[in-house]
């Protein structure tokens, strides 16, 4: 049995030094995360990404693989962000008849959405002695990660602290979205969508395409939109604000 158990190890150990148990892992997280949350019925408080992130960091621990390991051996799919951050102008394309016969409603909620989603998460930080890197790994929370992670680099910050903050964000705007809507008796699918991907990213826009196709077609548009507004502007303040 010991002989046995030894040579899994050793397995392990050699699978490691590939990206091949890494993605194999991912891959496998992101399909059961998907299964078991059509099976709990789709709550909203617990998305696929938190399953899928649960099930990968438990697989970690059992298997006593080194996370950093782990994480070089998934740089294979973390190279797939930059296709990702490109096929974001897909759905804006696809969405630029809303944006020209909504343009006002746009222009005036997105600076302020976006700005007060970085602002407030940095300026409670800062209120309890955070370094400046902590405050550059939250500012780009409410961005979709292809680039939050590049705002996050240019910025000093930390990718993995930002991506913590990022999944967070995700969840706990989406539920204050679908709560806040049903206390308000909100239910225009253009409004909810891109609330959504506004504060939410793609834990947000994912949920709005549960609501329907408007939703989700909105809710592509608000985190686009949010991202690009978010890349230009933050790192221009980050830098007249010296930090």
């Amino acid at each position: 049995m010991d002989e046995l158990f030894d040579r899994f190890q050793d397995l392990l150990s050699t699978l490691a030094t590939s990206p091949a148990l890494a993605i194999a892992l991912t891959l496998g997280a992101f399909f059961a995360g998907n299964r078991i949350f059509r099976l709990l019925g789709h709550p909203v408080w617990l998305p696929p990404i938190v399953i899928s992130a649960t099930l990968v960091s438990a697989a970690i621990a059992i298997l006593a693989i080194d996370y950093g390991e782990y994480r070089e051996g998934a740089l294979w799919l973390s190279a797939l962000l930059g296709p990702a951050t490109v096929a974001l102008g897909v759905p804006l394309y696809q969405q630029m008849h809303h944006i020209r016969a909504l343009w006002r409603p746009i222009l005036f909620t997105l600076p302020v959405a976006a700005t007060l989603a970085a602002v407030y998460a940095v300026v409670i930080a800062a209120l309890l002695g955070a370094s400046p890197e902590v405050l550059a790994s939250l500012a780009p929370k409410s961005v979709t990660a292809p680039i939050a992670i590049g705002i996050t680099e240019q910025l000093g910050g930390s990718v993995s602290l930002m991506m913590g903050g990022l999944l967070i964000t995700g969840v706990v705007a989406t539920l204050f979205v679908d709560l806040t809507a049903r206390w308000l008796s909100i239910d225009d699918p253009r409004m909810l969508g891109f609330a959504l991907g506004l504060n939410g990213h793609a834990i947000g826009t994912a949920r709005a395409f549960e609501l329907g196709p408007t939703a989700g077609a909105f809710a592509s548009l608000g985190m686009g939109l949010t991202g690009i507004f978010t890349a230009l502007i933050l790192p221009l303040a980050f830098r007249l604000k010296g930090i």
